[in-house]
């Protein structure tokens, strides 16, 4: 994963009724370390850049809504607003991985090939072909 793509620019969408969201939310989200905001170019909407290991969606948005703000219900909305959070929640989880552990597997390996396997016969070559 490139680090280009862990930086975000996403578009909340707030609802019509009250007016005035999207400046009040501006504010709001202003005073966040790593977070850049932006009004929209239509006024119900702000434009969000931020890295996924320290901000989501989800989070912005959840914290949004515990304030009384209003998103945008439509099913566009919430169609883009679900793969943006199924997107963000893969790559932060791709980003934490571990490294696979390469001492421990080296010991599984050397324990396989001292392991009897059913592909070693004992028995001398001279005796195999006798009948």
């Amino acid at each position: 994963m490139r680090p280009c793509d862990l930086e975000k620019i996403r578009e909340i969408v707030f609802h019509d009724v009250p007016a005035g969201q999207a400046e009040r939310a501006l504010i709001l989200l202003e005073g966040l370390d790593g977070l850049v905001v932006t009004v929209g170019p239509q006024g119900n909407c702000l434009l969000v850049r931020y890295h996924i290991c320290e901000y989501t969606l989800e989070s912005l948005e959840m914290a949004l809504a515990s304030q009384g703000f209003h998103l945008d219900n439509s099913l566009l909305s919430k169609l883009r607003r679900a793969l943006a959070y199924f997107s963000e929640s893969v790559q932060r989880r791709n980003v934490a991985a571990d490294e696979p552990d390469i001492k421990s597997q080296q010991a599984f390996i050397n324990v396989y090939e001292r392991h009897l396997h059913g592909d070693r016969d004992d028995t001398p070559e001279e005796w195999r072909g006798y009948k």
